[in-house]
């Protein structure tokens, strides 16, 4: 029996993109043929970015001519999502990446992108919702919420394994977010700056690379901490699982979060969140709880909570084995992506019944 085919829309370097394709090729046996965008949406490239819009629906089926797939799936509810739509072929699933697609707010392209994303759920067989708040915006959005799937992709828990360094008398914190502005690294930077005049002794492991590098580099050695911070740049899932259960805090500072694998991650590994207090992590983080939420860019709450945490071990302990339970039950990779990949293989046979 020949194996279903599927079109994936959607930029393949990214993380979540590959764990999609890779889940969909292990637990539905499917072949998939990828196509993406060139074009950069930063800056003047959007230009460039918006012209290719107009031209890649005739690539794209161009592809599916000579591929013929039995279905098309497509990250992010704009751009990637209207393609999808508008090629005709179904089912077609499409995946809200962030807490909105529509960003920033104040675009100018704005009301262009709720336009594309409008018609994207009115096409669409599938919505993905990888988290509930997620689905809050699709449901905000008018979108049919019977086509609504709300199933994070999850992690492998085989990879992610659980070690306890919560005994450890230093702070021996990580973070695994790329070197990017919306992430953040300067205020997390800036309180160990405050943990280093306090004297209180830590670690900060800083995994992943950007345009703010060279930059947050030089604002280590600024504040005296260049010792203390260690960047080791990109590293492979397994040496990013590794890094993980050496530590005993994690630290994620975005200004704005959807679902982060990299939170459940450190969660599986062991690691104490501290995260920004967004809807996005509240899903997952109970402030105080199984965790510690830091509103919005306070540095120096960041490194409050970090010395009050820290004298606190066996509450740690207590959160991280409650959180390690959790990402069992609710994100573990094996048991969510077979069941898309069931849910998948329904919608194309019941095309083809």
């Amino acid at each position: 029996m020949s194996k279903k085919r599927i079109l994936f829309l959607g930029e393949t370097y990214r993380a979540d993109a590959i764990t999609w394709m890779n889940g969909l090729q292990e637990f539905g046996d499917f072949e998939i043929v990828t196509w993406e965008l060139q074009k950069s949406s930063v800056g003047f490239s959007r230009v460039s970015r918006l012209a290719e819009l107009m031209v890649a629906f005739f690539a794209i089926r161009k592809i599916a001519k000579e591929f013929n797939p039995d279905m098309v799936i497509a990250e992010r509810t704009t751009s990637y999502g209207f393609l999808a739509a508008l090629t005709g072929i179904q089912p077609v699933a499409i995946a809200q990446q962030g807490i909105t697609d529509l960003w920033p707010h104040n675009s100018p392209l704005f009301i262009f992108k709720k336009m594309l994303q409008d018609y994207a759920f009115k096409k669409a067989t599938l919505i993905h919702a990888w988290g509930e708040v997620m689905a809050n915006h699709m449901k905000k959005s008018n979108a049919n919420m019977s086509k609504v799937l709300l199933l994070p992709k999850g992690i492998n828990l085989e990879q992610f394994t659980f070690s306890d360094n919560q005994d450890k008398t230093r702070i021996e914190a990580i973070v695994t977010r790329a070197l990017e502005p919306e992430y953040r690294h300067i205020k997390i930077l800036r309180a160990f700056g405050i943990l280093k005049k306090k004297n209180i002794p830590f670690r900060l492991v800083i995994v992943g690379d950007g345009s703010m590098r060279k930059s947050l580099e030089n604002l280590a050695r600024e504040l005296g901490i260049e010792k203390e911070v260690v960047f080791k740049g990109r590293k492979t899932n397994s040496e990013v699982a590794q890094l993980l259960k050496e530590s005993n805090f994690y630290i994620s500072m975005p200004s704005t979060e959807g679902v982060s694998a990299s939170l459940f991650e450190a969660m599986a590994c062991g690691c104490f969140p501290i995260v920004t207090d967004l809807p996005g992590n509240r899903s997952w983080i109970k402030n105080q709880e199984n965790g510690i939420l830091i509103p919005n860019g306070r540095f120096k709450i960041l490194a409050e909570e970090l010395q009050y945490a820290l004298e606190r071990n066996l509450w740690r302990k207590t959160a991280i084995h409650r959180n390690r339970k959790f990402i069992e039950e609710n994100a573990n990779y094996a048991v969510n992506m077979k069941k898309i990949a069931e849910v998948y293989n329904e919608l194309i046979n019941h095309k083809n019944f």
